[in-house]
């Protein structure tokens, strides 16, 4: 057994020997300790210092070791570390339930907190089931009609939303879900705006995602959902998206309007609407929420990733007040939500989530974001002249970059080349951090990166592009499988 003080120099073979990580090949993962933080670098335990490219998996905000973070923290610690939130409640907690409430889109107040943003999806899907169940009327129907079974859920093609079972039942990566599907409920998946040439299951490289393909998808894909709503409404408790952006499904933009329409339907057929902004939210995508951009609010609203600012495990399950109410009565009625986790509404975790709150306001950060983002599209652009670069797609501060074997065809690299590792290892010889979805490099830095600093991290994205694509496929040691 390791003692309490042990050698420092068996850190890396620890790793490979107890440590699984998350979607790695162990039988190939050769270990990068990063030991301390400090703005947008990361260090290793050999000194090596790199850019954090990928946001610290797209939750860092403000960097690494602020010191108004450290400190709420710490201020918190000296009161208390944790406290259950079944059945009691901590000041710090309550005081964070109610910003959140004060800042999303109008109409969302009830906050119900976990750990994590798969979690957050699979309280809103249970919230949305049960509600349906326990709501007594479909709309002004006389005499009044059963809702209770309302029970199907409506998602996007290339959908990610976690990997609990509910949230994989609602998801569309088949990579990530498809071994999983006797575990779980079958949604009704309608196409979204477009995939990318990677994830072709063809081969012969998808549809191409530009402006215009995007729109005539995204108006194909409204009028499904229009028809599947005429046909079945009755029988949808819900549809859930992410808007403007699919992340994990391989930052897949949707175009301007899709989401307000999507919304507009929602309505018109008393179906909620359950948007994910785990990874969108908090200003990644140039606003507060994303849903801002196009002046909707949803009937549920999940929250993770940014809402620490990447310090402490939180999410947030956000609802109205007329979905609530349904859940209130007596003890022996059973109305209530029976759903929680040990850690939700930690006050830790609630004490840095405020005071990044505060920082987005007293530190401008929602005004700063436009020229980063503009920046971040002149040299995204560049990089998509490449020879092996065939498609980009960029919202706010975050882009995706595809790696295809042949440009014109859009035709993909064979996936045994494992090209997106393949880059993503590689520019961590250029001194950044980098994360892959298949073939597509994603960029997703903090928002509180200079424009030195972007600068620095795009030459570096760009340089591993470069060595990689125009180099014979290979697999250099180090790397990190999805």
């Amino acid at each position: 057994m390791p003692s309490y003080h042990p050698d420092l120099n068996n850190l890396h073979a620890w790793d490979k020997d107890f440590v699984w990580h998350a979607f790695t090949q162990m039988a190939e993962y050769e270990p990068l300790l990063i030991e301390r933080g400090e703005g947008v670098y990361l260090f290793d335990t050999d000194g090596n210092r790199y850019i954090d490219g990928s946001a610290s998996m797209w939750c860092n905000v403000h960097g690494h070791r602020h010191p108004r973070l450290d400190g709420a923290i710490t201020n918190q610690l000296a009161k208390v570390a944790h406290t259950t939130n079944l059945g009691l409640s901590n000041p710090t907690t309550v005081l964070l339930a109610q910003r959140l409430a004060e800042i999303t889109p109008t109409g969302l107040e009830k906050v119900f907190f976990s750990s994590d943003g798969s979690s957050a999806t699979e309280a809103a899907l249970k919230i949305a089931f049960q509600y349906w169940h326990q709501s007594e009327t479909e709309g002004e129907t006389h005499p009044p009609q059963s809702t209770s079974h309302r029970t199907k859920f409506v998602s996007l093609g290339e959908a990610y939303h976690g990997d609990t079972l509910g949230a994989i039942g609602v998801g569309g990566v088949d990579r990530f879900t498809s071994i999983f599907s006797p575990l779980t409920f079958e949604s009704i998946r309608v196409p979204g705006p477009g995939m990318t040439a990677s994830m072709s299951s063809t081969g012969d490289g998808g549809p191409r995602t530009d402006d215009s393909s995007r729109r005539t998808t995204a108006a194909a894909t409204l009028h499904e959902l229009e028809n599947l709503f005429k046909n079945q409404g009755n029988e949808i408790a819900a549809l859930i998206m992410e808007p403007l952006v699919q992340a994990a499904g391989g930052i897949l933009v949707h175009p301007p309007g899709f989401l307000r329409a999507v919304r507009e339907l929602t309505q018109r057929f008393n179906i909620l609407l359950i948007l994910d902004e785990i990874a969108v939210g908090f200003g990644r995508t140039g606003t507060m929420f994303a849903c801002e951009q196009e002046n909707v609010s949803p009937d549920i609203l999940c929250l993770g990733k940014g809402l620490t600012a990447g310090y402490l495990p939180m999410a947030a399950t956000i609802t109205t007040a007329a979905i609530w109410k349904q859940f209130l009565g007596s003890h022996k009625d059973g109305r209530a939500f029976y759903h929680g986790h040990t850690f939700g509404g930690n006050p830790l975790a609630a004490a840095v989530a405020l005071e990044s709150l505060a920082l987005f306001e007293e530190e401008h950060i929602l005004e700063q974001l436009p020229e980063r983002i503009q920046q971040l599209q002149g040299h995204v652009a560049r990089i998509a002249k490449l020879p092996h670069v065939g498609d980009t797609r960029q919202c706010g501060l975050v882009a995706g970059i595809d790696l295809v074997a042949d440009k014109d065809s859009r035709r993909p690299y064979p996936w045994e080349d494992k090209m997106g590792t393949v880059a993503c290892m590689a520019a961590r010889q250029h001194g950044a951090l980098l994360r892959q979805l298949g073939d597509t490099v994603v960029i997703m830095p903090p928002l509180s990166i200079s424009s030195s600093e972007l600068a620095d991290l795009l030459h570096a994205a760009e340089s591993a592009i470069r060595e990689t694509t125009q180099a014979p496929a290979g697999l250099p040691s180090g790397s990190v499988l999805s």
